[in-house]
This record gives C-alpha cells, sequence and structure tokens, in this order.
C-alpha cells in the first residue's frame, strides 16, 4: 500500500458521520429590496440607475461611454450599438473591449451582487476583460439575501456562473485603492422594470 493509499484510508476511517445542515432562520423583509440594492451597489463603487425600457439605457450608454470604442453586449436588443455575435470568437481578440453589456439573472440586495450564469455571457472572459461592464438587473429579480440567492440558483444547471460586485478593486499597493486592477475599472448597473 502506498502512503497515499494509507493516508486517504486513515481520513476515511476517522471521518464523523454525516449531519444534517442547520435550519437558518433569518427574517427577511422583500419591502424596499431596489432601493437597498441600489444604496449597497453604490456603497461598493457601482452607479446604479432605474430605467423603463431598452431605449433609455442605449441613450444612457451614449452620455457615459465613448460609442467609438469597441462594446460588445449578450442581448440582441443591442445588436445596433454592439457586437453581439461574440460565441464562436476567439477570446484573446476581445482584448480591447471597452463596454461589456450583460444581463444579470438575479441581484442580492444585501450585498449588491448580480449573478451572472454563463448563458448570460457571450465568452466568460467579457465580463472581467472590459474596462468598463454594464450589468441589468430585472426589477423583479432583486432577492434580499445570498439565502434566497442561493435557493433560486441551486436547482438550475450551470457550468459558469459568477456573482458580480462592483468594480474591481484592491488597497494592497501602499493601502491605496486602484480601481480596475484585475477587472473592469467601472461598473454601472441599470436596474429595468
Amino acid at each position: 500500500m502506498s502512503s497515499r493509499d494509507k493516508i486517504l484510508a486513515a481520513v476515511r476511517s476517522n471521518k464523523p458521520g454525516q449531519r444534517d445542515l442547520p435550519e437558518i432562520n433569518i427574517p427577511v423583509s422583500y419591502e424596499g429590496l431596489t432601493e437597498k440594492y441600489t444604496q449597497v451597489a453604490t456603497a461598493i463603487g457601482a452607479r446604479v440607475y432605474s430605467v423603463e425600457s431598452i431605449a433609455e439605457i442605449k441613450s444612457k450608454l451614449n452620455e457615459f461611454f465613448d460609442p467609438a470604442k469597441r462594446w460588445v453586449a449578450s442581448l440582441a436588443e443591442f445588436s445596433d450599438v454592439a457586437e453581439t455575435n461574440l460565441a464562436n470568437v476567439d477570446p484573446h481578440s476581445l482584448e480591447d473591449v471597452e463596454l461589456s453589456i450583460i444581463e444579470a439573472v438575479l441581484a442580492v440586495a444585501e450585498n449588491g451582487a448580480s449573478w451572472v450564469p454563463e448563458q448570460n455571457v457571450p465568452q466568460r472572459i467579457v465580463p472581467f476583460i472590459c474596462q468598463h461592464l454594464v450589468i441589468i438587473v430585472p426589477a423583479n429579480k432583486i432577492v434580499p439575501t445570498l439565502h434566497q440567492a442561493y435557493e433560486i440558483t441551486a436547482g438550475a444547471e450551470y457550468g459558469y456562473g459568477a456573482f458580480i460586485a462592483g468594480p474591481s478593486k484592491t488597497a494592497d499597493i501602499e493601502q491605496s485603492l486602484v480601481l480596475g486592477a484585475h477587472g473592469p475599472r467601472s461598473l454601472t448597473i441599470f436596474i429595468l422594470s
């Protein structure tokens, strides 16, 4: 028997019995979710806007970002302002993306995070390689806590997904806050009613 097998056998023989997960009873309020989500997302560096339509989002995008630079989107509704057919594109060719527009499946009020599964991004790298990220959150898909988010996402089949909150930042270098250290320099969220 190899050393590896001996160690694994010892671990197996000393494994504690299986226990049920604890019941978590956190009081949850579904009131004011949009306001809470907006407050938390803003506090961690995102810009948040409530909008009524895709047309309103496009108008604001033209105000905030340079339309002469490369924009990509995972939603066909943006095909007139951004590249939307990226499924078969070499991910290395996306190094110059200025703006990425994606849609979240849900958002979490307690921490300002948005759940984005791989079905909502044309390439996995898109939300992380762009200079500026836009996430569209349906207003009726904001949940109070991560517990509710996990309950919703638990039954779905995702090969990949990410909770995204705020622009990329670090304060490791001389305790100075740096935005865009390892991802987008800005995050703009549109809550679509």
